[in-house]
């Protein structure tokens, strides 16, 4: 089982896909070109001080709004390792997992945790925080695979004998 430590970046109730990344940042070909303006209405120096690593602890109904993928994409593309959050929208959830990035339920740590705090997360086991450990709800095999391969399309290639 993966475990991983990372510095906290919080954020509240009700990130939606245009909080995420603005509709306008849309218009460019490459989700590179695109990680400067993740998170720019609400803190437009954010995207810049995120290392790979990181990991996002938010609040409730984190992505929700429209469906577009970029969302997903670009906060995988900043290094996040991954969100945890009292809960998700339901197709922010799954186009994060087709996009290989790692969602975590947890009602608890929103409200304790301090930004920049560090967190070490045992995938489909616990959440560790200042001696403290949260259990977290194990995520099905096949999702675990999808997130492992990198993404939906890398996983059916793997399944399919076309990667490694």
């Amino acid at each position: 089982m993966e475990r991983f430590s990372g510095r906290v970046w919080l954020l509240g109730d009700d990130i939606d896909t245009d909080i995420i990344l603005p509709t306008e940042y849309l218009v460019f070909k490459t989700i590179d070109e695109m990680k400067p303006y993740a998170f720019s209405p609400l803190r437009p120096e954010l995207a810049g001080q995120i290392r790979p690593g990181d990991i996002i602890v938010a609040g409730n109904n984190f992505g929700c709004g429209s469906s577009r993928e970029q969302a997903p994409e670009v906060v995988k593309a900043l290094g996040i390792k991954c969100i945890i959050a009292k809960s998700f929208a339901r197709i922010f959830f799954r186009n994060a997992i087709n996009n290989g990035l790692l969602l975590i339920e947890n009602k608890e740590l929103a409200d304790i945790v301090a930004e920049q705090d560090e967190i070490t997360v045992s995938v489909n086991e616990k959440i560790e925080y200042k001696g403290q450990a949260f259990p977290i709800v194990s995520l099905p095999d096949n999702l675990v695979d999808i997130i492992d391969a990198g993404g939906l399309v890398k996983a059916m290639r793997r399944r399919n004998g076309l990667e490694t």
